[in-house]
């Protein structure tokens, strides 16, 4: 570890260390992207709770208004996948560090914009600007991290997410009650700024990753023609829909189901839900540390299973099975994406830059693709249609992942 990196770019990759598990620079980078995760979910989803707010003032109705989210998230899957080749070519930590500032300087920006048109327009552009976050965090991760200590630095990075998640939207609720809701997405944006200041100071320098100019397009497609031909990364990226899609699938439509009669309960208790987010961030490294010790297979099919269990809790009528399904989804989730996102950087063996983005990319088409069609099985079916297409889903993922446990124990994974 004493290596500079300029002598470590002289030695041979197999020469160069990787940070250890437990050493001074396994906590400061592990810390780094914590940071990085809490603000880029924190930046992405601290506009959920102002939905009403943005009603009231530029005049619009729900439905316009929750595109202030749908247009980021889109943006942000699109620019995953771009960033995944982009990053071949830049500096893991300078493409991360314009990330995190350009979208908090947006976010800012959204805090004094005078018409809704252009709130969507930012929003649309901190989407993008998001985007050079996630896979490259990923793959820096996998790059650099000893393999014991990649579970454990991965789930801690998980765990930063869930933090920005929950934050994002608790931190926008209580300083929009108090001093209006611009205040409320300055605050984020400035906390925003200053988890890239921290992130900056924290991250080392690569190591084991050089940027290469002049990748044409020809190297990228055979590159990702090479991921999707390598066994068992396709079954991950499909995971990566499994996990996102139920989890959010069951988060769009539980308050649906509270909100009507028996339950009746108000919209501030049903956003309390939301704490939950907490349970992740304690399942995330805590995952990352079992995986790395029994096995990432067998880790991500409890994970998997759990998420199932607490979907049929959901089914029945008392609310405190409810509440304890949606955390058992929850913590499974949180889990079993910590595991799977690990695993996509153990398993490629090149461009893992591109390896991760391929992963997000149907994360996020999770997200936006079940999210909406459980809309409709809600409409027809009720909670039953809803918790129903979430099982179904989970047990597919529940056979990937006894695919991808077969190959582990066969040592070939």
């Amino acid at each position: 570890m004493s290596a500079s990196p300029g002598a470590g770019s002289k030695a041979a990759p197999s020469a160069i260390p990787y940070i250890e598990r437990g050493t001074r620079a396994f906590w400061r980078a592990s810390l780094a992207l914590l940071f990085a995760g809490y603000a880029t979910f924190s930046l992405l989803y601290c506009v959920q709770p102002l939905l009403p707010a943005f009603s009231q003032t530029f005049g619009v109705s729900p439905a316009q208004s929750s595109l202030s989210l749908s247009f980021s998230t889109a943006a942000l899957a699109c620019a995953i996948f771009v960033a995944g080749f982009v990053s071949e070519g830049w500096s893991r930590r300078t493409m991360m560090t314009a990330s995190l500032t350009a979208s908090s300087l947006l976010t800012l920006a959204v805090a004094f914009v005078p018409h809704w048109h252009t709130l969507l327009v930012l929003r649309t552009l901190e989407g993008i600007a998001l985007g050079g976050v996630p896979a490259v965090a990923m793959a820096w991760l996998a790059e650099e991290m000893h393999p014991d200590g990649l579970g454990l630095s991965m789930g801690l990075y998980v765990g930063g997410t869930a933090i920005g998640g929950m934050a994002g939207r608790v931190i926008t609720g209580i300083c929009t009650d108090v001093f209006g809701w611009r205040v409320a997405v300055a605050v984020i944006g400035v906390l925003g700024l200053a988890s890239m200041f921290a992130f900056r100071a924290l991250l080392p320098p690569s190591r084991h990753f050089v940027p290469r100019s002049g990748l044409g397009f020809a190297h990228h497609r055979a590159a990702l023609l090479r991921h999707l031909a390598r066994p068992g990364l396709p079954v991950l990226f499909s995971l990566g829909f499994v996990l996102m899609g139920s989890f959010v699938t069951l988060y769009n439509y539980i308050g649906y189901r509270l909100i009507a009669p028996p339950y009746s309960m108000s919209q501030a208790a049903i956003g309390a839900i939301f704490l939950v987010y907490l349970t992740g961030v304690v399942a995330s490294p805590w995952s990352g540390r079992m995986a790395d010790t029994f096995g990432r297979g067998r880790v991500l099919l409890a994970s998997l299973a759990l998420m199932l269990v607490g979907v049929v809790l959901t089914m029945f009528a008392p609310l405190g099975a409810i509440a304890a399904g949606i955390a058992c989804l929850t913590i499974g989730f949180f889990a079993g994406h910590s595991v799977a996102s690990g695993w996509v950087g153990r398993l490629a063996r090149e461009a893992k830059g591109q390896a991760a983005a391929l992963y997000l990319l149907s994360y996020y088409l999770g997200s936006s693709i079940m999210g909406s069609i459980g809309g409709h099985f809600w409409a027809v079916w009720g909670w039953g249609g809803v918790a129903g297409l979430v099982t179904v889903l989970l047990v597919l993922g529940l056979l990937g992942a006894r695919m991808l446990r077969s190959r582990e124990q066969a040592g070939a994974a």
